[in-house]
This record gives C-alpha cells, sequence and structure tokens, in this order.
C-alpha cells in the first residue's frame, strides 16, 4: 500500500507564501503573484519560439531555481504542469513524479530556505519523507539542494562574491551566505555534481540575493545580484529570467561591466522596469525600484521596455538598450525622446546622445570631496582671523584657510552649493521626486565638506543666480534623474545637462521653447519632476541619515 500523501494543489485563500516575512532587505522572498508574471512571460515567449506550443504540455522541459527561498517558482511550475501534462500523464501521481524528479530543479540559498522551499514543492521538507507527494527520490534533498560551503578568503574578502570575512567569517552556528551558484568558476560541472549528471536546462528563474556587506563605509555593501545573472547565462538556458534592483541600469558599485553586457547583449528582450520596488516587495525598502527581464537564447533583436508605476499608465516601447555615445541605460521611454530633442539642439553634427564636452555642464560640478574636506567634519565653531565659512553636514562650521587641503583657487570665488545626497524619502521612491535637494549660492571665502558638491567658478552673483535657477528647473532636473540611479547625486549624474548662459533667469518656459517640448512631455516631466522652492538660502534637505556611499563609484 502507498503511504504516501494524496497530491494536491488546493489554492489556499491567502496563499501562505504571500504572508511570509522577508529574510532581509538583500533576500527577498517573490510573492506569488510577481512570479507568475514572470513565468506567463517566459510561456509567451516559449510560444511564440515553437509555433504557439504550450510549455506547460511539454514533459521534456527542464526548469531550474538557483536561488531558491521560498520555492514559489517551483511550486507554480509544478502547478502549471501538472495541469498542462493531465493529458499526456493521466494518472495524477505517476504525472506528478514525474515533473518533480525529471523537470523541477532548484538550489536553495541556506538551510532554512531549504527546508520551505522542499515544504512547497513537495508537501515535506523531506523529498523522500512519509508525507512528500514524490515517490521517486532516494534523498531528502530530492531536486532541491543545498550543502553549506565556506567563501574563499584573500585579503580579507572573498574572491568570488567579494563578501567581508570580518563580517561573514563567523562560525559554524551562522549561515555563511556562500552562494553555491556563484562560487565556483565551472558552473556547469558545479550543477553536474549537484545533480548527479549534466545538465540542460530550458528555462531559467529566480530571484537572486542582492547585496552582501563589502566592509566598506558605513552601511556599504556590495551588489552580487549580476554574478547570479552572469552565471545563469554561462549555463546557456533557453529562456532566463530574474527579478533584480534596477540600480544597474546607471551606477552601482562594481556594476560597470555588468551593465555594458547587458546592454549590449540583443538576446535580452523585454524588460519590465517598476520604478518602486514596493509595487512588487511590498513592504520592502529598496531605492531605485526593480526591474525583472527575459534573456531570449535563440531570438536576438530589440528589446520590449516597459515601465510601471503605482496608476500611472503604462509605458512600452521596443528599441535599442544601449543608444549611441551613452553608456547607461535611458529609463523613461519618454525621456529617452526628450533627452534626444535636447541634444539635437547643442549637438546638430551627429547621431549620437553624448554633449560635446565643452557644452557639458558636469564639467562645472566637482567630484566628491570638493575641498577635500571629509562628511563627518566639523570645524571650529567661531571665526578666528584669516578662518573660511564651511558648509557641512548639520550646519556650519569654520576652517583656517591653510588648512584647506585642495581646490584653494575656488574659495574667493562665487559658487553653487548642493547635497551629495538626494531629499531623503524614507524607504520609498515616491514621483513627483524632487531629484536633487534645494542647491544655494556660495559666497566668496566659503567653502564645503563631503556634504555638498561644488558648481562653479563663476564671475559674478548674478551668474551664481543663473545656474540656481537652472537647476531648479524641472527639465534641468529631469535630465539629471536620467543618469541617476539612487540617492547618491555625484558628478556624473550632469552627464546629460547641458551648458546655458549664464545671463538670465532660467525657468522652464524658457527651456522648453529652446528645445521644442511638446505639451505630452511637459505633462511627462511634470509628473515626474516635483518644483523646487528656492526660498531657503541653505539646503534644509540634507540630513545625515540621508547620506549614502554604498553606491559610490565616483569619477574622483
Amino acid at each position: 500500500m502507498n503511504n504516501k500523501a494524496p497530491f494536491t494543489l488546493r489554492r489556499y485563500n491567502p496563499d501562505v507564501l504571500s504572508c511570509i516575512a522577508n529574510l532581509s532587505n538583500d533576500e527577498v522572498f517573490t510573492p506569488p503573484e510577481l512570479a507568475n508574471r514572470m513565468l506567463d512571460m517566459v510561456a509567451e515567449a516559449w510560444a511564440a519560439d515553437h509555433n504557439g506550443a504550450n510549455i506547460w504540455t511539454d514533459k521534456t522541459v527542464r526548469f531550474l531555481d538557483p536561488v531558491t527561498k521560498s520555492g514559489i517558482f517551483l511550486r507554480e511550475i509544478t502547478s502549471r504542469l501538472t495541469e498542462g501534462l493531465a493529458a499526456e500523464i493521466p494518472d495524477l501521481e505517476e504525472r506528478v513524479n514525474h515533473i518533480l524528479t525529471k523537470q523541477v530543479y532548484g538550489i536553495a540559498i541556506t538551510d532554512l530556505t531549504s527546508l520551505l522551499a522542499r515544504r512547497s514543492v513537495y508537501c515535506s521538507k523531506y523529498a523522500n519523507g512519509k508525507h512528500s507527494i514524490a515517490n521517486g527520490f532516494d534523498s531528502e534533498a530530492g531536486n532541491i539542494w543545498f550543502e553549506r560551503l565556506e567563501h574563499t578568503w584573500i585579503k580579507g574578502k572573498c574572491t568570488f562574491c567579494g563578501a567581508s570575512q570580518s563580517t561573514l567569517d563567523r562560525g559554524a552556528e551562522l549561515e555563511t551566505h556562500a552562494y553555491s551558484f556563484i562560487h565556483t568558476d565551472n558552473i556547469k560541472t558545479c550543477i553536474g555534481e549537484m545533480f548527479g549528471g549534466i545538465m540542460q536546462f530550458d528555462v531559467i528563474v529566480g530571484n537572486p540575493p542582492y547585496q552582501l556587506s563589502d566592509a566598506g563605509f558605513g552601511t556599504s555593501a556590495a551588489p552580487i545580484y549580476q554574478l547570479f545573472v552572469e552565471q545563469a547565462k554561462a549555463l546557456e538556458p533557453r529562456f532566463l529570467s530574474m527579478v533584480i534592483p534596477a540600480r544597474w541600469f546607471a551606477g552601482g558599485k562594481g556594476l560597470d561591466e555588468f551593465r555594458e553586457s547587458m546592454l549590449t547583449d540583443d538576446r535580452l528582450r523585454s524588460i519590465d522596469d517598476y520604478l518602486t520596488a514596493s509595487d512588487v516587495f511590498p513592504g520592502v525598502g529598496l531605492k531605485g525600484g526593480v526591474c525583472f527581464f527575459l534573456w531570449d537564447r535563440e531570438n536576438p533583436g530589440l528589446c520590449r521596455v516597459t515601465t510601471h508605476f503605482k496608476d500611472w499608465p503604462i509605458s512600452t516601447a521596443i528599441r535599442s538598450l544601449q543608444e549611441e555615445g551613452v553608456d547607461v541605460f535611458i529609463r523613461f521611454n519618454e525621456g529617452l525622446s526628450i533627452l534626444k530633442k535636447v541634444v539635437a539642439v547643442e549637438n546638430e553634427s551627429t547621431d549620437s546622445l553624448s554633449l560635446p564636452e565643452n557644452k557639458r555642464f558636469d564639467q562645472l560640478v566637482s567630484s566628491r570631496k570638493p575641498f577635500g574636506l571629509p562628511t563627518k567634519f566639523k570645524g571650529k565653531t567661531a571665526k578666528g582671523d584669516g578662518d573660511v565659512l564651511v558648509y557641512r553636514n548639520g550646519g556650519t562650521g569654520y576652517i583656517a584657510r591653510s588648512s584647506i587641503p585642495t581646490a584653494t583657487d575656488l574659495i574667493d570665488t562665487w559658487k553653487v552649493y548642493v547635497g551629495r545626497a538626494a531629499p531623503g524619502t524614507g524607504n520609498k521612491d515616491t514621483y513627483p521626486h524632487k531629484i536633487l535637494s534645494t542647491p544655494f549660492i556660495g559666497e566668496p571665502n566659503t567653502i564645503s565638506s563631503e556634504t555638498y558638491l561644488c558648481i562653479g567658478p563663476f564671475d559674478s552673483p548674478a551668474e551664481a543666480e543663473s545656474v540656481l535657477s537652472y537647476l531648479s528647473c524641472r527639465l534641468t532636473r529631469l535630465l539629471i534623474l536620467l543618469h541617476k540611479p539612487s540617492q547618491d547625486t555625484s558628478r556624473k549624474v550632469y552627464k546629460f545637462v547641458p551648458k546655458q548662459e549664464w545671463n538670465r533667469i532660467w525657468s522652464d518656459e524658457d527651456l522648453y521653447e529652446k528645445y521644442g517640448i511638446t505639451d505630452s512631455e511637459i505633462a511627462f516631466i511634470e509628473k515626474v519632476v516635483r518644483p523646487m522652492d528656492l526660498k531657503n538660502t541653505v539646503s534644509e534637505d540634507f540630513a545625515e541619515s540621508d547620506y549614502y556611499e554604498e553606491d559610490d563609484d565616483d569619477d574622483e
């Protein structure tokens, strides 16, 4: 007599996997709704490439989730295959056993998630347990693999993922977060060792961990999700879909090579971009939003880019991911058309979206630490003879002119200061967004700490006022946003902003007329960028808690 538990894929309300708490903001459980959206996208692509065939009726297709946490992808795949293969394998127990032993595979990221995923997929934490709905496994793991792995430390960092030894080399009683999928130089051999033979997966889908501490400044952490994407590509699946942070579009520590590889890979056929992560992961604070993508090995071409944000109309365009002269992904479809108009006026002789160097506003913007003083600099509270006023984090201080390390030629000029960090909005991305902290004019005999960037020099207060008005314009700040992946507002985010003549007070109406911005484009700009009030002479937007360096790969 078969003592296995009877199989059922009964739907619960609510779905238990939509109710569990996340491990952290870096290891986020995937909501069932999102998992099914991604699987729908894979199924549509499969049908398009296989003369309308239904992937869920094919008993030969193999699926892998290399970053299994709750097991939601594997559970939903199993559910769809169970329904789709009913005609070909009528016996339910035989059908389920075939699916679980021959088609559905996972690699858990921790011991805990391996048990959770097996419970979700096999209805038992042991694949060969008496309550398991599978009857073809000899091992407790089944096809959801996990073994504890240690990092490979060299000079305090892991050679595979860059994790900090001081943070994660912490004994056998705690998780190492050394993820097997990315801790190997030969992923195909590694997969073979996990599952007992050469494996070719048709579909790889998942939600990888996002970052690990790298022992940098403050809350510094290095992204690792790109390593999972690269390893998955190395397995050469037919389709690959993952949900990852969207910061790779324009920035992120250590992401330059990954960004270039993604933008130049014409097999990346679809990106669904969510401007705020909470629209996908309720309650998760992840600045910069998230995206999920579809990579199609056999069908290179242009990419379908879709932008989602709350109740906004969904924006979709078929376009190239990389524009000539641009080293980032232009996030907004409408923003791309606006940028092209601006560049066409400033750079009529070329199709490139790169402004001529002599017309780029970023040439006026300092790198971090414009005068060599760190964020934590406080200075003297009382002014002495020969001292210079310092705009610093939380207020002002003083420093002897002779103690200023660098950029002494700017001390006695007019300039504009703007915060390195954009105004804080808690853990949410909100629109319309201010983009910049409120800039203010720096008179001669003033400098700033790293809290601010310095823009200038200018010959007169009138020129500084002109620049100030320009930075307050919504169009200017939209151009900054197109190159800005996070709160960090370094010099490079001004790359798309053209210089102007500093002999007038600028308004958006002036800029809209100059660049031929249409009414619909104006409506988009006003939906994305908040008006800026310049009444405050010194920025009050900046607070110490708003300052981040974890994404910093600045140009200094």
